[in-house]
This record gives structure tokens, sequence and C-alpha cells, in this order.
């Protein structure tokens, strides 16, 4: 059975579901054959976005399959390009990965939600990262992201204890854009992911950009950044999308990207 199955809409979404049961745990070809897809969606000028779902109810995703780590899988194995999960260390993606969460995300499978950039939680949904309880660290992202994305004090909590946090506080520190009964979760991802459709995919890509080369910049050194020749902003600034937009604004119509 192929662990990770996509399939696309017509309006360029591309649907990755991760399907390993029981808890949809990722050995390294899991990690490849992920990495397969989100570069399906970066080489294909169709695809605009990506929602990345698991199959079944109780998982989302629970990390490092610790059965494949028993049978000889190295605990620093070469997960392929992007590195776990094909998700974590993929820098150069300039498209958008709606994560979601349709049960625990625990691990690895917690740092795969946060190695995406928007992410709509089934109710029953919980978040954890117990590496210290198994005599490691969350280090395919986990101890680098989470502190940046929570208060020093609960990203510290959950790092240094494993403990769960259901969705409900994932949305109340802004951790998830929206919490939803498990029946609606894909309903409203492709919601949201049709929403980021409707934007220009130039001007799309060069927020991605421009984040990924400012993170931990003041204000002053990051305008030299986006002033310094970003060639994704350089791009966007030229093209014919950028004049659609005001055009079809005045003339109160929809804009009609073309991606150039």
């Amino acid at each position: 059975m192929n662990p990770v199955r996509t399939t696309t809409t017509d309006d360029g979404i591309l649907i990755i579901t991760l399907d390993r049961p029981k808890a949809n745990a990722i050995d390294v070809p899991t990690s490849r054959a992920l990495h397969d897809a989100f570069a399906s969606l970066q080489n294909d000028p169709q695809l605009r976005v990506a929602i990345l779902t698991a199959g079944g109810d109780r998982f989302f995703c629970a990390g490092w399959d610790l059965h494949a780590a028993t049978e000889g899988e190295a605990i620093d194995a070469d997960h392929g390009p992007g590195g776990f999960a094909g998700l974590t260390e993929l820098f150069t993606l300039d498209k958008p990965v709606v994560a979601a969460v349709n049960g625990l995300a625990i691990g690895g499978g917690f740092e795969l939600v946060l190695a995406a950039d928007l992410v709509v939680a089934a109710s029953h949904a919980e978040f954890a990262l117990p590496e210290v309880l198994r005599g490691m660290i969350p280090d395919s992202g986990g101890v680098l992201r989470l502190p940046r994305r929570l208060p020093r004090a609960i990203a510290l909590d959950l790092l240094l204890t494993g403990r769960r946090m259901d969705a409900a506080e994932a949305l109340s520190l802004g951790l998830v854009n929206q919490v939803v009964d498990a029946a609606s979760l894909m309903d409203a991802a492709l919601a949201l992911a049709r929403r980021v459709v409707a934007a220009a995919p130039l001007a799309v890509a060069a927020v991605k950009e421009v984040l990924r080369a400012t993170e931990g910049q003041g204000i002053e050194a990051a305008y030299r950044t986006l002033r310094g020749g970003l060639p994704g902003y350089a791009a966007m600034l030229r093209s014919e999308d950028a004049e659609e937009g005001p055009r079809a604004f005045v003339e109160k119509r929809s804009p009609v990207w073309r991606g150039r």
C-alpha cells in the first residue's frame, strides 16, 4: 500500500494524504514519498497550494516510526531532500501548505504541522513533543520552531515535559488558524486553500520568500534584505499580475492571474 496518496482539484489544490495505519508513523521511505509530493507541488505551475492530511480519524501522525527504529533505521538516518517527512527542512518551497490535522500530532507529526504554513485542526486533535521521554529531543524542527511560535514558557513546558496540548489551547495561542468538528475538517481546509488560490501566485511566493529571508532579523535589517534584491520579490514587482491587480480593482472585476 502506498503510504502517500495525492489528488488534485480543478482549481490547483494538491491534496496529500499520509496513510500508514495504525498511527501514520513515518520511516525513511515515507519521508521520501512525502518529499516527492511536495516537489510536485513546487514544480507543477498548475498547482497553487497543498493540503496535507492523513488517513483514519485518530492519528494525524505519530512521528518517527519507532518500529523501523527497532528494526535498524538509525536515529540520524537520511530522510532525503526536505528532511524528516519531506517538509521539515524543505526551505525552498514557495507555495503554501495547509495542514488539516485530523487527530493526534505527536513528535515528528507535530513537527510536520509546525512546518506547514496554515493549520486547520479537528476539535479532537492534540499536539505533543514527547521526545524527552524517549531519551531524545525534537530535532526535526520542534525545538527550533515551537519557541518562535509560542510564548517561551509554554514552549518549554511542551518541550521539557512532553505534555499534550488540545486543539482549543492551540487555537487560543495562535498555533492553529481554525478548529472545526471532524466532519467539517476537509471542507474547512479546502475553503482556506481556495482563499490562497484567489491571491496572485507570484505575490504568495514573494510573501514566503520575504518571511524566510528576514526571519530573526530586526526591522531595519529586514528592510535591507527586502530591498536588497530578493528574486521572487523582484519578479513580483515587475510582473503582469502586479499591473492586473490594480486594473481589476478599478474596473470592479475579479483579477485574472497569469503567474507572470
